[in-house]
């Protein structure tokens, strides 16, 4: 791992506020991800499955986390199963957590080799009534591959159908999208490696530069800064290519007067950090591309100020919308016409804003959170506002990532990265 190590204590306190959840006489499990192959003797870079960090901080393949608060043996209480390292493994691979720095990482006292997962979980088991089992529930996902997890529940239900089955995912959507202090300082590492690549590339851009190279940019910034990767593969769209929402080619040249939309965050210690900003390539608004950037400005800044304890996610963007309506209705792009006969199910604002404004934030870019419960402090949102209009050539979105706090507006995690229109032009012609 390229981060600095990580307090145990904040793994500690996740296991203890989750356990507090569990029904009596149950365990837990939760598995890390597989390596991927690609083909041949290739594989994706591992990922950690972000529950068992989570709950860990245990950043390896092939381990194994079994909670079981009522176990009556203190130490099967909670228990890692680690691949177990050798002096072969080391040479090619590197070493993998010993017992000892697997208890600094999470607090874990009881650590055994994999090898003896199938003959403790029997005798766990024989204790046990319930089996929470970790299923990925978020509303976004779309998983085809049967995951490591999945093939885990398949076998211990066929070996042990006897018993009771309780999920674990409706206890992690609460915990992990309240975030603990620690957590935050992470998310704000990340923001910072983020705002380092963009005031680089604010010196890099101007007419004629690839948008692969802006990438590039972005990625030797963060790898400098012990970030691994993206947190999420990077959006550089330049000109028409910004009213793609999703455009990930990132092969076009930039040209003189186009917009630059770029949509790129930095991971770090496995934690997302998520920005979006709209800059001029030739360094200079035009006036109408400062109207509508100012607009988008204008919305997110009102939206961030709509993130309070106690708001609906659904009732947010309702109010959103709102802000989003009045805009377009300075700019021209829409009539009170269109917005008196507009469809419910779809606003007339939708036309050039079809995307949603906010989403959870934390381990996952898109993170756990439940959107029909209200917010709460210590929830990461995302605010990003966008105003696409193909007929003219470019689109702007906005993004940055605050905490709600118990009180007051959010707090901006993104408060040092430029945004205003004429900050970027000065930074850009400096």
């Amino acid at each position: 791992m390229k981060y600095h190590p990580i307090s145990s204590s904040l793994f500690v306190k996740n296991r203890q506020n989750f356990m507090a959840k569990m029904k009596p006489s149950s365990i837990a499990v939760f598995n890390s991800n597989d390596i991927y192959p690609i083909s041949a003797d290739s594989t994706m870079p591992f990922e950690q499955h972000r529950d068992i960090f989570y709950l860990s901080g245990v950043d390896q393949e092939e381990s194994i986390l079994v909670m079981f608060p009522d176990a009556p043996k203190s130490e099967h209480r909670e228990i890692l199963f680690l691949k177990e390292t050798n002096e072969h493994i080391a040479v090619w691979e590197g070493e993998k957590l010993t017992k000892e720095a697997a208890f600094n990482t999470s607090g874990i006292k009881t650590v055994y080799w994999l090898q003896d997962f199938e003959r403790i979980f029997a005798e766990i088991m024989a204790l046990c009534d319930t089996v929470y089992v970790n299923t990925n529930e978020h509303y976004r996902a779309n998983v085809e591959t049967e995951t490591r997890e999945d093939r885990f529940t398949k076998w211990w239900k066929n070996k042990y159908p006897s018993h009771s089955v309780a999920k674990s995912n409706p206890i992690l959507q609460r915990l992990r999208s309240v975030k603990d202090q620690l957590e935050l300082e992470l998310i704000q590492t990340a923001c910072n490696i983020t705002e380092k690549g963009f005031r680089r590339i604010l010196n890099f851009v101007q007419p004629g530069v690839w948008e692969y190279e802006i990438e590039a940019e972005f990625i030797h910034e963060f790898l400098r800064n012990r970030s691994k990767k993206f947190a999420y593969t990077p959006i550089v769209a330049s000109g028409k290519n910004a009213n793609v929402l999703h455009y990930i080619e990132n092969n076009q040249q930039c040209k003189d007067g186009d917009l630059l939309l770029l949509d790129v965050g930095a991971e770090y210690a496995n934690y997302s950090s998520d920005m979006t900003r709209t800059i001029p390539v030739n360094r200079r608004f035009t006036d109408r591309q400062k109207k509508v950037y100012n607009a988008v400005n204008r919305v997110k800044n009102d939206a961030t100020k709509m993130l309070v304890p106690g708001v609906i996610w659904s009732d947010y963007h309702v109010e959103v919308g709102k802000l989003m309506t009045s805009e377009l209705l300075g700019l021209g792009l829409i009539d009170k016409a269109d917005v008196q006969n507009e469809d419910p199910n779809w606003p007339a604002y939708k036309k050039y804003f079809m995307h949603g404004t906010s989403h959870h934030m934390g381990l996952d870019t898109h993170d756990y959170g439940l959107l029909h419960e209200p917010m709460q402090a210590n929830m990461v949102f995302t605010v990003e506002p966008g105003i696409y209009i193909p007929d003219e050539g470019f689109g702007i979105r906005l993004e940055d990532d605050v905490v709600i706090q118990p009180s007051g507006e959010p707090f901006n995690l993104m408060r040092n990265i430029p945004i205003e229109a004429d900050e970027i032009e000065d930074i850009m012609n400096a």
